[in-house]
């Protein structure tokens, strides 16, 4: 399947996934950076329901 006509949050998630793959961080290291970025943009959603 190519990612040409995939839908924006899978080719992130894939550019991600390649990202961090390429570092070969430690597993949790990536999953507790993962939850940081999570929180954060949950955060940013809703401060902007917000306004």
């Amino acid at each position: 399947m190519s990612l040409e006509n995939a839908p924006d949050d899978v080719k992130l998630a894939v550019d991600l996934i390649q990202l961090l793959e390429e570092h070969q961080l430690p597993v949790e290291t990536v999953l507790s950076a993962l939850a940081m970025v999570q929180r954060d943009f949950e955060r940013k959603r809703d401060n902007s329901h917000s306004d």
